[in-house]
């Protein structure tokens, strides 16, 4: 019995396919978990799909997936003086936000970072003078800018790029190679028509893995049910049953990432209100858990256990059986399955 990733593989196949004919010279990203499917099933697919570089983590995810993937992998941290050193190949490319990190690498090949809109790393418009030393002692293989998912100002993602391009070509710096990530492929087309001399090259990852939602499932087997009617006491706490129902015990745990859930963004007035509803059920311990029983999503009975989940089925609802499986709706970034099947 286990928490289970059903996957419609000739329907994700052909998604990834699509996104690769939108962007061109794409470079797949596999970092964290695989987009929860795993490095080495992400490796095998970015094999399949014919890339020469794949895009990783952290030198951590480089060192294991150097062994599933012959290609190039270019590692999106940035490297920092002092870091711990791991034996990687010639065939990792290193991302630097810094001048100091350029002369760090001597004789490495990198990727250089400009500071975007997001803030979060890169070199600004007053390092690039001292760029021009640096990087004669390293193997440059281009630049690289990450933009903001959200344009709240109204700003352009493309005339972003742009401005980057032409402080880099006064600055007569190398524009061969511009790496870019978070672009709609007529955006890429854009600066493609307009720099026709530089390969602009998309880092995408959620949107090529999981960019068709019908393409993959979550389920997790029913693994006991056993009837309670209100006020039996239940579970570590010994809380009581509100009414009569079915305590479910299914597959599907903290371990598994059930109940664990990354901060969202809410814009607008009703996710605001939803966002303020469900934090105040959860001061009485009500906890809608992620698993669906007869068309709707069940409440968790406590809180998630370390490898299952005991929901609350009300009596009025159809009994489940041992060996049924609840469709379960979780965060891919944050759940490990137990098996995953290709159907």
């Amino acid at each position: 019995m286990a928490l289970t990733l059903y996957v419609d593989t000739a329907r994700w196949r052909a998604h990834h396919k699509h996104v690769q004919e939108q962007f061109p010279g794409l470079v797949p990203v596999c970092k964290g978990n695989g987009y929860g499917f795993g490095h080495e099933r992400l490796a095998e697919e970015v094999t399949r799909l014919g890339a020469d570089l794949l895009a990783v983590g952290t030198t951590y995810e480089a060192a294991r997936m150097k062994d599933w993937f012959g290609g190039d992998l270019l590692v999106l941290t940035p490297y920092r003086r002092g870091e711990e050193p791991v034996p990687l190949p010639d065939r990792v490319i290193r991302s630097v936000s810094s001048v100091d990190g350029v002369y760090g690498l001597v004789g490495a090949r990198v990727v250089i970072e400009v500071m975007s809109s997001m803030k979060r790393h890169g070199v600004t418009e007053q390092d690039l003078p001292q760029l021009h030393a640096a990087i004669e002692n390293v193997r440059l293989e281009g630049f690289a800018i990450h933009l903001p998912l959200d344009r709240t100002d109204g700003s352009d993602a493309v005339e972003e790029v742009i401005g980057w391009m032409d402080r880099l070509r006064a600055a007569r710096l190398p524009l061969h190679t511009m790496f870019v990530s978070h672009l709609k492929a007529e955006e890429l087309a854009r600066l493609q028509q307009q720099f026709p001399q530089t390969r602009f090259r998309a880092r995408i990852g959620t949107r090529l893995w999981l960019g068709d939602h019908e393409a993959t499932e979550y389920r997790g087997a029913v693994l006991d049910v056993t009837r309670v009617t209100k006020g039996d006491r239940f579970g570590y706490r010994q809380q009581k049953a509100t009414s009569d129902g079915f305590l479910v015990v299914v597959a599907g745990g903290t371990s598994h990432g059930v109940g664990l859930e990354a901060p969202k963004a809410l814009h607008g007035v009703m996710p605001r209100a939803k966002g303020v509803a469900r934090a105040g059920l959860a001061t009485v311990n009500r906890n809608l858990s992620p698993f669906v029983w007869a068309g709707k999503q069940r409440w968790f009975a406590e809180p998630p256990h370390m490898q299952v989940s005991i929901l609350f089925v009300p009596a009025d609802a159809p009994e489940p059986k041992v060996g049924d499986e609840l469709v379960a709706h979780l965060r891919h970034t944050t759940t490990q399955f137990d098996r995953l099947v290709d159907r």
